[in-house]
């Protein structure tokens, strides 16, 4: 690294220095587990001193959880209500982007991680899932119950969770993207029948 670049490095302020600190704990966490997370970690990762990381955040997992928080995605379901199944379709589509970006690799790393805390599981789906629509057909689904398209009682837990349970567990037992026609079979088999629907009614 040349005098310049190092002095390039040290004037990152505001949002680019956020974006890269936020980059390097996606990162370092789906290296190293989070049960091995450190400030000094993320700070060489981010060519950012880690009283710069204290002066922000109190700890590592408060990095990491800031960052899932902002680069976790939101479905947009359709403002007039008119296309459920398209929307669904969308989510899982979502889901599935998301899953092999660095966000969601550091999810997956902090799921399966041995050393990880239950309070770590638990803060990250009380601080990102729940703030950022929970899963990702919950936001469509909850969209089209509240303007009368079916019974708001259906969207049970286990309904609201079923497309994204059928996509993780083809992610894991393939490793592959699902294919366009494997979320619509989701949506189609699954989700609508779940509230009493089917794609020509939907």
């Amino acid at each position: 690294m040349t005098m310049g670049d190092h002095n390039t490095r040290t004037r990152r302020r505001g949002e680019e220095l956020i974006n890269a600190i936020h980059t390097a704990v996606l990162e370092e966490v789906a290296e190293v587990g989070v049960g091995r997370l450190t400030m000094d970690g993320i700070g060489r990762r981010a060519a950012t001193p880690r009283t710069t990381l204290y002066r922000r955040w109190s700890d590592p997992i408060e990095v990491l959880l800031d960052a899932l928080y902002h680069m976790h995605p939101v479905e947009e379901p359709t403002p007039g209500a008119d296309d459920l199944r398209g929307d669904l379709v969308r989510a899982l589509k979502l889901m599935v982007d998301w899953a092999f970006s660095p966000a969601g690799r550091a999810v997956s790393a902090i799921l399966t991680d041995p050393q990880r805390t239950p309070e770590v599981s638990q803060a990250l789906f009380e601080r990102v899932f729940a703030h950022r629509g929970g899963t990702f057909t919950s936001t469509v689904l909850h969209h089209y119950a509240e303007r009368g398209r079916f019974p708001a009682e259906l969207l049970t837990p286990v309904v609201v969770d079923i497309g994204e349970a059928l996509v993780t567990k083809r992610l894991i037992d393939t490793g592959a993207l699902p294919s366009d026609a494997d979320l619509e079979a989701i949506v189609d088999q699954a989700i609508l029948p779940a509230i009493g629907l089917g794609p020509a009614t939907s």
